[in-house]
């Protein structure tokens, strides 16, 4: 079965916590890198057939199905329940929306871990080890079982910690001390906003960031396009690596766009920058050559201008000059 062909899978995003250690704030509202902590989510989860956002409504960068526990407020495993009675796929991903670095990498390997064995849930552990129940993909009639057997047995799932809910599930733990990390301080969120931002993460970063801002969802070899864009610099003159790559994006998008066009593109005018530096290359040879040939020259008839010279005042040896005798 190819990736296209596998089972689909749904997502439930929980938002709707009152983030009190923020003081309150909108805590899926926060920005990290320029984008809201909960459309860094929705991007990671991009891949689910529906995802539910158990919050109330606002804007968000990929469109997503609403809902809300009863009461609202009422806690974790409330909340669960809500969004999965709006799922219908075997799998389905639960996740907080405060998780500044968890990647659709990340998300696709759970799933896949899940496929391939037995297991009810497969959930990430932090970097002290502890299980990270919202960052996890577990299979729904499982779900579905425990928390009616929370209900029956507690009356209600108001208040609820999710640890009651999945203690009854066979899990597998996949140790992911980056993708885990959630921010639920001020100095969490200091701490996320300085990480991507170092060298190492800032390009994809901002990548990422462009596109959620641009309502892209195309994924191509970066590579590629830096590559070109230092070739079209070095090659042609400084302005011409943001004036190539822009013309290559226009161009793929002409093309019907897709990793494929943008490729293709970047080749066209890779080859291009490739032949016009290699002929500045070569004038600038045949230059060198031709101002050496010319040196040359010149210093060969100033020698025999020297010798001539010397010869008509009687200066040489046997001359006829004046003192020649």
């Amino acid at each position: 079965m190819t990736p296209d062909e596998s089972p689909a899978h749904d997502a439930v995003v929980l938002a709707g916590g009152g983030a009190r250690r923020l003081g309150g704030a909108d805590k899926p509202g926060v920005r990290v890198g320029g984008r809201a902590l909960l459309d860094r989510v929705l991007g990671a989860c991009a891949d689910a057939r529906t995802t539910v956002v158990v919050a109330e409504p606002r804007p968000t960068a990929r469109p997503v199905r609403w809902a809300r526990e009863d009461p609202p407020g009422g806690g974790p495993v409330a909340a669960l329940d809500a969004g999965l009675r709006r799922t219908a796929a075997d799998d389905v991903l639960v996740l907080s929306a405060d998780l500044p670095f968890l990647a659709a990498d990340t998300v696709r390997r759970l799933v896949s871990t899940l496929r391939a064995g037995r297991a009810e849930g497969v959930l990430l552990t932090d970097a002290d080890g502890r299980d990270q129940p919202l960052v996890a993909v577990y299979r729904s009639a499982a779900l579905r079982r425990e928390l009616a057997a929370l209900a029956a047995d507690q009356g209600a799932l108001t208040g609820l910690p999710l640890r009651r809910l999945t203690a009854g599930l066979d899990l597998t733990r996949v140790p992911d001390p980056v993708a885990s990390f959630d921010c639920d301080t001020w100095d969490d969120i200091a701490a996320a906003r300085a990480r991507i931002r170092e060298h190492g993460h800032v390009l994809d970063e901002w990548i990422s960031a462009v596109k959620d801002e641009l309502g892209i969802g195309l994924d191509v070899d970066t590579g590629v396009l830096l590559d070109l864009a230092r070739d079209a610099a070095h090659g042609v003159a400084r302005p011409a690596a943001p004036l190539t790559t822009f013309l290559v994006g226009y161009a793929a998008a002409q093309a019907g766009g897709g990793p494929d066009a943008v490729a293709g593109a970047a080749r066209k005018a890779a080859a291009l920058a490739s032949r016009w530096a290699e002929e500045a290359r070569r004038e600038e040879a045949e230059q060198a050559a031709g101002r050496q040939a010319s040196a040359q020259q010149g210093t060969g008839e100033h020698k025999t201008g020297e010798q001539n010279t010397g010869r008509e005042n009687g200066a040489g040896p046997g001359g006829s000059g004046p003192d020649a005798g």
